[in-house]
C-alpha cells in the first residue's frame, strides 16, 4: 500500500513577482515551508543571484505579461504574490493571473488612495488580500505609542487581545518572582487574566511553567485582553497612558499614515521633511499636524524644534543607518519613547545589541500575513490561521487558529491532551470573551486559539498535538 502524503509534504506552487526586500524575505520563508516558488523580476540579475541562493526557478521579464506568467506555469499555480515597487503592476499581475490560471492572488498596495479603497479593489478584483506594509507598521508603531512603555503590541481576536513585550527593569517586584507566584503577589483578579508566554533571556528563549523565575534585564511578553493588559502593567509599575505628542521624521507614506492615525485619537504631530513639495502635501492631508521644511538629521534644527521635550520619537527617513543615529541621538538628549523602523539591514546580531527601544520591520509584517495565509491555504481542514507573529528574530510563532469543525484537540479538557513541548496555549476567544485557559478549560468549535511556540510551521491546531 502506497505512503499517503501528508500536509507537511505538500508544498503549494507559488509565483511571487518582484525580488525586493519582501520578495526576498518571502522566498526564504516559503522554501523553508516546502512550496515550489517561481520568481519574476525584470531585473535579470536578481534572479540570477536568488536562483543561485535558492531552490527556485526564475524568469527576468514582465510579471503582468500574459506570456510571461504562461511560461511561469499559472496554469497550474496556487498562489501568486506581487510585491514590486508599483501598486499598479502588482493589481495588473493578479488581474491577468486571474484570468489566466485558478489561482489565488495576494498584491502589495500601497499609495494613499488606493488604501481606502482596498476592500472595494479586493472584491472586485477578486483576490485573497491585499496588504499594505507601510500602513501596518503604521498601526504598529501606534499600538506601542499608546503604550509607550511597551517594546512590541500585537493583536489578536479581532484586536480584543494584546500579546506585549516589555523588559524587565532593575528594582522591579517581578524580579526574582516565579510565574506561580504571581497569583498571590498581584492578586487573581490580575494574575488569572493574564499569561505569560515567552521569555527571552541570554539570547535564549523559554515558553515558561509555573516554577520559571522572572529575572531583572529578561524580555517578557505576555497576553491579556486590552483592558488586563493595563491593569498588570499599572501594577507591576509602568506607566500606561499614551504619548501626547510625537516627533516623526521624514513625510514619506509610512508618516502619513502615523501621523493620521496618532492625530486621530489627539495625539500632536510634528513632521519634519527636507521636501518643500511634499510639505505642502502633507499640510493639506493633515492639516492638524504641524509640518516642518527642514533637515531631519540636522542637530540644531532637532533641538530647535524640541527634540528634547517630545514623548516620542519615531525617524521615518526611509534609510535605515539615518534611522538609527536618529533614534540613538533621541535617546541621548530626550526621555522620548523611540520606534526604529528598518527596511532593509539584515545585520540582527548587531541591530539586537543597540538600543534602538521598539524595532519595526514592514517586510516581516507582511511576509507574516501572507504566509499566514499560505498556511491556511494549504490545511484548511478543521480550522485556519487568522493571525501569525514571529517573535524573538523568528525563533518563536504566535499563531492564532479558527477552529472550524470537531476535531482531537476538541471538547477535551486542556490538561488531557498530550500536547507538544515548547508550545502554550495562551488564550481562548470563544463569543466576544477572551478566556485565559486553565487546565479544565476545552477548545469548542468556533473558537479562536492562540498559542506560541518554539516550533514553526504549524498549518493546523491539531499540529499542537503530540
Amino acid at each position: 500500500m502506497a505512503k499517503q502524503k501528508n500536509s507537511d509534504e505538500q508544498g503549494l506552487k507559488i509565483i511571487i513577482v518582484g525580488c525586493g526586500k519582501v520578495g526576498r524575505t518571502l522566498i526564504a520563508q516559503l522554501i523553508k515551508e516546502g512550496h515550489d516558488i517561481t520568481l519574476i523580476d525584470q531585473n535579470a540579475q536578481k534572479i540570477q543571484e536568488l536562483t543561485g541562493l535558492y531552490d527556485v526557478m526564475g524568469i527576468a521579464g514582465n510579471g503582468a505579461s500574459f506570456s510571461v506568467q504562461i511560461e511561469a506555469g499559472i496554469e497550474n499555480t496556487d498562489l501568486i504574490i506581487a510585491v514590486t515597487d508599483s501598486d499598479e503592476l502588482n493589481l495588473l499581475c493578479c488581474t491577468v493571473a486571474k484570468r489566466v490560471g485558478n489561482c489565488s492572488a495576494i498584491a502589495r498596495v500601497r499609495t494613499p488612495d488606493y488604501s481606502k479603497e482596498a476592500e472595494y479593489l479586493r472584491e472586485k478584483l477578486g483576490l485573497a488580500m491585499i496588504i499594505n506594509p507601510e500602513l501596518e507598521a503604521a498601526r504598529e508603531a501606534a499600538r506601542i505609542l499608546f503604550i509607550p512603555t511597551a517594546l512590541e503590541v500585537s493583536t489578536f481576536a479581532h484586536g480584543r487581545a494584546e500579546m506585549i513585550k516589555f523588559k524587565v527593569p532593575d528594582g522591579n517586584q517581578l524580579d526574582g518572582m516565579t510565574i506561580a507566584d504571581l497569583g498571590r503577589t498581584l492578586g487573581k483578579n490580575i494574575a488569572d487574566h493574564i499569561l505569560i508566554c515567552a521569555v527571552e533571556r541570554d539570547r535564549d528563549i523559554h515558553i515558561p511553567s509555573g516554577n520559571f523565575r522572572i529575572q531583572k534585564g529578561d524580555l517578557l511578553s505576555f497576553v491579556a485582553s486590552r483592558a488586563s493588559a493595563k491593569a498588570f502593567l499599572k501594577k507591576i509599575g509602568f506607566k500606561t497612558h499614551a504619548v501626547k505628542n510625537t516627533m516623526i521624521i521624514g513625510g514619506g507614506k509610512s508618516a502619513y499614515y502615523l501621523a493620521s492615525q496618532l492625530i486621530h485619537v489627539g495625539i500632536s504631530v510634528k513632521i519634519i521633511e527636507s521636501d518643500p513639495k511634499r510639505c505642502e502635501e502633507l499640510s493639506i492631508l493633515l492639516p492638524k499636524a504641524i509640518v516642518i521644511n527642514g533637515d531631519g538629521t540636522n542637530e540644531g534644527l532637532l533641538k530647535e524644534e524640541g527634540i528634547e521635550y517630545a514623548e516620542s520619537f519615531v525617524p521615518l527617513t526611509g534609510i535605515d543607518e539615518e534611522n538609527i543615529m536618529l533614534t540613538l541621538h533621541a535617546k541621548m538628549v530626550s526621555q522620548a519613547k523611540v520606534i526604529t523602523k528598518i527596511n532593509r539591514i539584515t545585520f540582527d546580531d548587531v541591530v539586537s545589541s543597540l538600543d534602538l527601544g521598539s524595532v519595526i520591520y514592514p517586510k516581516f509584517i507582511t511576509s507574516e500575513a501572507i504566509i499566514a495565509y499560505v498556511r491556511a491555504k494549504k490545511d484548511s481542514m478543521n480550522s485556519n490561521i487568522e493571525t501569525l507573529y514571529h517573535m524573538f528574530d523568528s525563533r518563536v510563532e504566535a499563531i492564532e487558529f479558527r477552529v472550524e469543525s470537531a476535531s482531537r484537540v476538541t471538547n477535551i479538557p486542556l490538561a488531557e491532551l498530550s500536547l507538544k513541548k515548547g508550545l502554550l496555549i495562551s488564550l481562548i476567544h470563544r463569543r466576544g470573551s477572551i478566556i485565559i485557559p486553565s487546565g479544565q478549560d476545552s477548545i469548542q468549535v468556533g473558537d479562536t486559539v492562540m498559542i506560541v511556540t518554539t516550533h514553526t510551521g504549524f498549518n493546523s491546531i491539531q499540529d499542537i498535538l503530540n
